[in-house]
């Protein structure tokens, strides 16, 4: 018999275990999405669009813009370092972190090839200890992170960006645009449970977002610019592109406090 439940980190864990893939299977997980992740990067040939190093446009845009400027960066699920290596280039400070060390690997190799320093980490960013992803950062950049996470991860996510984001900085958010010509799943919450599975990712709505980041000053939220091939950026109209900003002195997470206080 076990009784394992004790603080709220061990029912976010519990909840994870409902989502791990099944033998045999190429189901996305949590859990266990470091394997899944590993096997997806493991052939840099692959055709995947953003295994392409070119960033996000709309990340290239809020710099254009004035909207964000350089300081210290955060890559929340880096993969193979696009956005990291260009944020690097533009004279950021970057640490970037994934679960995978495939992706971590490439992103390294691509680091050195084009000669920019980026501070790379492997593992959960939910669990790396403060002293690895130590903030403040002045921007968080989530390119596909985010539509991964179970819903009771949502939880970590806002408690991660209460602990690591300083005030006034910026979350650059990309995810899957439910609706007409987006892409991921639009099941309710509750039926992702029943479902025991992500589908693969989860489709968003912009209230859902700003109900999400209701803490957060919301600057822009559309969705990414079509880019084309020959372009310098990647931009695919299935994902909603988001800018919101941590205001001076306010928690971002709400009445949810960090999950280590509540243990």
């Amino acid at each position: 018999m076990d009784r394992t439940v004790r603080t709220v980190e061990d029912v976010l864990a519990l909840l994870d275990g409902l989502f791990a893939s099944e033998s045999g299977t190429d189901r996305l997980a949590t859990g266990d999405g470091k394997n899944f992740w590993d096997r997806f990067y493991a052939d840099r040939s692959r055709p995947v669009p953003f295994f392409v190093a070119k960033p996000d446009e709309n990340l290239a845009a809020y710099l254009d813009q004035g909207l964000i400027a350089p300081g210290r960066a955060l890559d929340l699920g880096c993969g193979a370092g696009r956005n990291a290596l260009f944020l690097a280039s533009r004279g950021f400070e970057v640490d970037a972190v994934d679960l995978s060390p495939m992706a971590v690997a490439w992103g390294e190799d691509r680091a050195r090839e084009v000669g920019v320093d980026v501070r790379f980490l492997c593992g959960d960013a939910f669990t790396l200890a403060a002293t690895e992803l130590s903030g403040p950062y002045d921007l968080v950049v989530d390119s596909g992170c985010f539509h991964h996470l179970p819903p009771h991860r949502r939880i970590s996510y806002l408690s991660l960006l209460d602990r690591v984001l300083a005030p006034g900085g910026h979350l650059a958010l990309t995810s899957f645009a439910a609706g007409e010509g987006g892409m991921g799943s639009e099941l309710a919450d509750a039926d992702l449970y029943r479902k025991r599975g992500l589908q693969g990712g989860l489709a968003y709505t912009p209230e859902s977002l700003r109900w999400v980041f209701s803490d957060m000053v919301e600057v822009e939220l559309r969705r990414m610019r079509e880019e084309p091939p020959e372009s310098a950026l990647f931009g695919v109209t299935f994902l909603w592109t988001a800018l919101f900003r941590r205001g001076a002195a306010s928690a971002i997470s709400g009445d949810v406090r960090p999950v280590h206080d509540l243990a």
